[in-house]
């Protein structure tokens, strides 16, 4: 389990180095705040690295708000690293400013040639142009902020570009928990993947959040946690993976999963969260994923021939076994 004294850690996204180091960069905050709620608006990057997904080192704090009037002044959220055709790394984050009072959502750039030292290099996207119109702005009455967050990016598959996938929000829909772009609810933090033939797009909501649509055609109660979506194509369409959730709960145990290939097998790792009252703020331990035959996404999880009650996945609370 990866935690760090003194501080609530959450979102998470993970690189490797040439020399099979893992680096995790996650959301963090001084648990003297009291409130966990108050996390978000006083955020910097931590970064821990590990030879195994398991055992891992803080190497401190690597990435803080601007000091300076920016799109970025007031919170730095999350983000994900590549290695860029210059043989260095690249960030792509989400950024809130001041004098916007952290309504306006942007994603900005950096650059970094070890991973621990970050030079900002400006906006990358905002909500400006011929697409603009696709998103929505800031909309009092609909929703709080004018969401553009959450970077994902990967190489283009079918050219020698870079395809970003991010959250944001459609206008269109009147139901405004159907209006996540990425999702069937409101979603956040994707990751999309390629598997043989197929692409997968992992996401996060919580049970509130499901449209009605995705209420009426799931067959079970609303859960919080860990889905994705499935396509045959990076750009789609993309549609709700057959099958239960991929990991959810009630009170939402887990959030904000990203799969990671170690050796010969993926993981999934994400934040352990529970009710906000008793949020956790640590990062599980690594849980076996594989493709069942049907092609979907299933933890691999312990069984018996009588399997008890309850049981306990690696590095999490104890769970309802379903």
């Amino acid at each position: 389990m990866l935690t760090v004294e003194g501080k609530w850690i959450w979102d998470s996204w993970y690189c490797r180095d040439d020399q099979g180091l893992w680096h995790a960069f996650f959301l963090q905050a001084d648990r003297s705040l009291g409130n966990p709620e108050l996390r978000h608006w006083n955020v910097t990057w931590g970064l821990a690295t590990s030879p195994d997904l398991r055992k891992w080192t803080y190497r401190g704090t690597v990435f803080r708000p601007s000091k300076t009037p920016s799109f970025h002044d007031l919170t730095i959220w999350t983000g994900c690293v590549v290695r860029n055709d210059r043989n260095s790394w690249t960030l792509f984050y989400t950024g809130t400013s001041r004098a916007e009072e952290g309504k306006i959502q942007r994603i900005g750039r950096a650059s970094s040639a070890d991973l621990v030292h970050w030079r900002r290099q400006g906006l990358a996207l905002e909500r400006t142009g011929e697409n603009a119109e696709y998103y929505e702005g800031c909309v009092p009455r609909r929703w709080k902020d004018c969401s553009l967050r959450d970077p994902w990016v990967i190489r283009d598959p079918e050219g020698s570009g870079w395809l970003m996938y991010f959250t944001a929000r459609s206008p269109m829909p009147s139901d405004t928990n159907a209006s996540g772009a990425i999702g069937v609810a409101h979603s956040q933090v994707p990751q999309v993947f390629q598997r043989g033939d197929n692409w997968f797009c992992l996401f996060c909501t919580h049970s509130q959040c499901w449209s009605e649509e995705f209420k009426r055609n799931y067959a079970g109660e609303p859960v919080a946690g860990i889905h994705y979506l499935a396509a045959d194509h990076p750009l789609g369409p993309w549609k709700p993976a057959d099958g239960p959730f991929l990991y959810g709960t009630p009170d939402c145990e887990i959030y904000a999963g990203r799969l990671l290939t170690h050796g010969d097998q993926d993981y999934l790792l994400a934040f352990i969260s529970g009710p906000e009252e008793r949020f956790s703020g640590t990062i599980c331990d690594p849980i076996p994923i594989h493709f069942d035959a049907c092609g979907r996404l299933a933890l691999v999880e312990p069984r018996s021939p009588d399997p008890p009650t309850d049981y306990r996945v690696s590095g999490l609370p104890s769970r309802r076994a379903i």
